[in-house]
């Protein structure tokens, strides 16, 4: 019986030990694949703002990194580089994108059209490749709104004030007016009981 024990001893040895293999095998391979990171998945912007697309990725050898944008409107390629050489920026977004080696993007002076979904894609030379959503609202400022809001009411205000002191400067013309005919008309009267008297 010993022999026997012994050989399911080693048979279970052999068994770890591949399992071990496999695992390590496995390992090494998941390490070569590309990983992505979006530290902040929803981003809140007013109009004219500079907002950052945060990313980090880590892979092996220098990968390719896409950023494309998706709306209402459609969806359209924003940038495509390589970290360390020269950024291939969209007609649509030319002097508005900023990118940076860990594959984040700076869009500068958003607007309301900006607001939709941006897709990373971080592809390394093997194959392999990883993407990841931002979804970013921009909305306008309500500010404005009130400011204009705040104008028109100033304006009224005003008008409102000149026509009250146009008002009352007629209405002190029209007094005084009434008030010298009225001595005219008493003056008249005057002349007319005094003219009466001398008669009779």
């Amino acid at each position: 019986m010993r022999p026997l024990q012994s050989w399911r001893r080693r048979n279970r040895g052999i068994t770890l030990g591949l399992f071990a293999l496999c695992l390590a095998a496995a390992r090494c391979l998941q390490s070569q694949g590309v990983s992505l990171t979006i530290p902040q998945p929803n981003i809140n912007a007013t109009v004219a703002q500079d907002i950052l697309l945060s990313v980090e990725y880590s892979c092996h050898g220098v990968p390719t990194i896409e950023w494309k944008y998706t709306s209402y409107w459609g969806m359209q390629k924003i940038v495509e580089w390589q970290p360390g050489t020269q950024a291939n920026i969209s007609q649509s977004h030319k002097d508005r994108v900023c990118t940076y080696d860990n594959g984040s993007i700076q869009l500068f002076r958003v607007g309301v059209r900006d607001t939709g979904y941006y897709t990373v894609t971080v592809t390394e030379g093997l194959g392999s490749s990883q993407f990841g959503i931002i979804v970013l609202h921009v909305s306008e400022i309500l500010y404005e709104d009130l400011h204009f809001v705040a104008v028109v009411l100033a304006f009224l205000g005003a008008v409102a004030t000149v026509l009250i002191s146009l008002m009352w400067v007629c209405n002190k013309c029209s007094y005084k007016f009434q008030r010298k005919r009225r001595h005219k008309l008493k003056e008249s009267t005057t002349e007319e009981i005094e003219l009466q008297n001398i008669d009779c």
